[in-house]
């Protein structure tokens, strides 16, 4: 057995697949993630210069936007890096640097759409009083939403911490708790149990506000007037395209990393582990930008005006 002392990095194997069409991968994560960020800091920026989008609706998807930037910030930087190394090595402590700002993304990500579909039902059921009650609900809202996730992760992130490993080698472009923990050479039933314990912890309690708020809305859709129906599944949209973007990618990410993917093609099972990382933070913003006319609003006068700016000039 070796001493825990002596792995002090992993090898991420999966960038041995690339072969010589690493510069094409290196261009095109390249490409994907200045587009992520420009995406992203475009909609904070509007949100943040236009007060008619100082609602809670704008000011949680503007959260949305903040974890998207989180997320592919751990994810990406690295990953291009990892592409100029023939090594492909990771540091131990880079590694668990990693898993921690990985997973928290996405529990965050999923707390702040549950945050969003409750301030949909507050908006479609209780439209009288939603100003005045989001209004001093959306600052604890949007709290929450970062400090439990960040906080419930560290119980399975410190049991990791503790674990002495044998091997090196991660079947992945990145490091994440799951394929960490299965390099262990101690015992790992306790980091099991509580990782069980803790999907449920991260995803049972949002999913229950998802189901509870949506089903409310169903009810008051079904006993309203068609210009109402219309209203509230234009307003709903976008949010249900976004919770199922993320659904498609987190239900990928499982299933190429706990079932066994070796006959999978390289390029499906790259695909697959990065679609969660990648695609929520990239889509979001096109699709609120394109369904939210306020927003289309704003970014039509924002560009028209630079136009105008560079035609004079």
């Amino acid at each position: 057995m070796r001493n825990f002392s002596e792995v002090t990095y992993f090898i991420l194997a999966d960038f041995y697949g690339m072969d010589d069409l690493k510069p094409v991968y290196f261009c095109m994560f390249l490409i994907i993630y200045m587009t992520i960020v420009a995406e992203n800091v475009v909609l904070i920026g509007v949100i943040y210069s236009e007060k008619t989008l100082h609602e809670p609706m704008y000011l949680l998807l503007c959260n949305l936007a903040v974890n998207g930037l989180y997320g592919s910030t751990a994810l990406l930087p690295a990953v291009l890096s990892n592409m100029l190394s023939h090594s492909h090595e990771i540091s131990l402590q880079f590694c668990q640097i990693q898993i921690y700002t990985i997973h928290t993304y996405a529990i965050i990500e999923f707390t702040i759409l549950a945050a969003m579909s409750y301030d949909r039902y507050m908006a479609i059921c209780f439209p009288l009083t939603y100003h005045t009650i989001m209004s001093h609900r959306v600052v604890k809202l949007i709290v929450f939403t970062w400090l439990f996730p960040m906080l419930a992760f560290l119980i399975v992130f410190i049991l990791t911490l503790q674990l002495r490993f044998c091997e090196r080698t991660i079947e992945n472009v990145y490091c994440v708790n799951y394929l960490l923990v299965k390099l262990a050479c101690t015992d790992t039933s306790v980091v099991n149990i509580v990782g069980l314990l803790s999907v449920a912890l991260f995803t049972l309690p949002q999913l229950i506000m998802i189901f509870y708020s949506y089903a409310h809305i169903l009810r008051i859709c079904i006993f309203s007037f068609s210009k109402s129906k219309l209203k509230a599944l234009r307003t709903c949209t976008p949010h249900l395209l976004a919770i199922t973007n993320y659904s498609i990618g987190c239900f990928f990410e499982i299933a190429q990393s706990r079932f066994n993917s070796s006959g999978m093609l390289y390029q499906t099972k790259l695909f697959l582990s990065l679609y969660f990382l990648i695609f929520p933070p990239i889509l979001n913003p096109t699709i609120y930008g394109l369904s939210i006319q306020a927003i289309r609003l704003r970014l039509f006068r924002l560009f028209s005006s630079k136009n105008r700016q560079v035609q004079i000039m």
